[in-house]
């Protein structure tokens, strides 16, 4: 595996005079080579520098996919900030809290509906920066550094619910597209559709492999399964990055239409794909590639490589370059193969830690190793099987929904005496969350009521679809909840 420039202020510029008329991105019909990328982030460096951004501050991006957020992305680099892209479909109580707890000292936030979203956060210690980059708000005094080699924040809400900043380094970003290009091939990035959102670590690892490889990034506001088959048979497209429930309506739009000759690579991840839709995507000439990973991983951990004979899709996923896996019990010893247990994660690619919280991050790497808390089992060979992406954890549409953070909703309405949330198989989602609920005595029934509660709190796609009564919640002698019940 080569050894990548870990200095990510050099990666746009560097690729720039090797190849300065190469393509980079395709957005909306426009396309900018490397060149006139270098360009653009140039000028917006001198304009982040200018509103008082400096190096060690977090920016954080409020935004929907578009090339701006593809300039920002390697701005912030450049000026040596951290940056702290969020989820566009959090409540303004979730934003609120990455904000304050990361001590942002920026928001740089869109038109439309990123502007109203960023506004109504003005009361905050926060420099708001709009989408031409004018000030706002001042912004504060500088806060503490994250450190210079700190170039991703991601908030991701782990078994516990609560929301923590995993801090990747540039180093663990370049090693992760080092060894993606290795394991999937570099003819599967010469051009990769991003329909994925950029605020995800799916989505920002196209944008940083693109420059390190050398490919162009044609970049799609959101997933559009007509738009993007057109692009498909039109634009020449090398690889594709989606979720199952992406791949699904992709395939259902499509119908007969075989893979274009020139795809070489459907990375499928951001949750357990069905066996069924794997061998539907592959019978249809798609090269369908499942993929296990992790934010705390930079993305990528183990993915079926593209042009495998011997096994097929699903069999399986082969360890990425410079990654070790094991499979541990509950001791933390090795588990022999074929038998399940804790997935640990070592190599380059792991995340520094979780931003002001030592604890957490101690009890998440230990000596070198990440425990995932997902449960899977090794082959003889070496191959990964993922068996259940963090027991209690529902993925729905590719989005982590955590029940301890719904239940923490659920529990704040004055009617509701115990809650539980558990994830049901959803045909176009994958999954979805139901919430168990035991109301206080003489307490009403209105689910209407009580979702509309949650959805003054919650992002959309962590609202539960149903609620269901029960008189009391089935716990063991220990009062732990019995999720496995619940879920029969």
């Amino acid at each position: 595996m080569a050894t990548v420039n870990s200095d990510a202020a050099a990666w746009l510029s560097s690729r720039a005079r090797r190849e300065p008329a190469a393509p980079a991105l395709e957005w909306e019909g426009e396309r900018l080579s490397f060149g006139e990328l270098d360009r653009r982030v140039g000028e917006c460096v001198a304009q982040l520098r200018a509103a008082g951004l400096g190096a060690g501050d977090r920016l954080a991006l409020l935004r929907d996919n578009d090339a701006t957020f593809a300039v920002a992305v390697h701005a912030a680099a450049r000026v040596g900030a951290t940056l702290l892209p969020l989820n566009t479909r959090l409540a303004p109580d979730e934003l609120r809290f990455q904000l304050r707890d990361s001590r942002a000292r920026f928001l740089w936030f869109g038109s439309g509906e990123r502007a109203r979203q960023a506004r109504a956060l003005s009361e905050l210690p926060i420099g708001l920066l709009d989408e031409g980059l004018n000030r706002v708000t001042p912004a504060p005094e500088r806060a503490l550094d994250a450190g210079p080699e700190v170039l991703l924040l991601l908030y991701t809400s782990g078994t516990t619910g609560t929301p923590k900043g995993a801090l990747l380094s540039a180093a663990s970003l370049a090693a992760s597209a080092s060894a993606s290009t290795a394991h999937l091939g570099e003819a599967s990035g010469r051009r990769w559709l991003a329909c994925l959102p950029l605020f995800h670590i799916g989505g920002l690892a196209i944008l940083y492999r693109s420059v390190l490889q050398g490919g162009a990034v044609v970049l799609h506001s959101r997933f559009d399964p007509a738009r993007v088959n057109r692009a498909l048979d039109a634009d020449d497209v090398s690889g594709l990055s989606l979720v199952p429930t992406m791949l699904a309506r992709l395939l259902a739009e499509r119908g007969d239409a075989p893979a274009p000759a020139s795809l070489r690579c459907v990375l499928l991840g951001g949750a357990g794909a069905s066996r069924d839709l794997v061998e539907r995507g592959s019978k249809s000439g798609f090269p369908v590639c499942p993929t296990y990973g992790l934010t705390e991983a930079a993305s990528q951990v183990a993915t079926f490589p593209p042009g495998e004979a011997q096994r097929l899709p699903g069999e399986g996923l082969a360890v990425l370059p410079g990654n070790e896996i094991r499979v541990v019990d509950a001791a933390g010893s090795a588990c022999p193969a074929g038998v399940a247990g804790e997935i640990w994660v070592r190599g380059p690619t792991l995340f520094s830690g979780y931003w002001g919280r030592p604890e957490e991050t101690a009890r998440a790497l230990v000596d070198g190793w990440l425990r995932t808390g997902d449960v899977g089992q090794l082959g003889a060979d070496g191959w990964l099987t993922v068996l259940d992406r963090r027991s209690d954890l529902i993925v729905s549409g590719g989005e982590n929904v955590y029940p301890a953070e719904v239940e923490a909703v659920l529990v704040a309405h004055p009617d509701v005496a115990d809650a539980a949330v558990v994830g049901v198989a959803d045909d176009e989602f994958g999954q979805r969350p139901v919430a168990h609920v035991a109301l206080e005595p003489g307490a009403p029934r209105d689910a209407g009521a009580l979702l509309r509660f949650c959805g003054e709190r919650l992002a959309r796609y962590k609202l539960p679809d149903r609620v269901e009564w029960h008189r009391e919640l089935p716990r063991n002698a220990s009062g732990k909840l019995l999720r496995r019940r619940l879920r029969e």
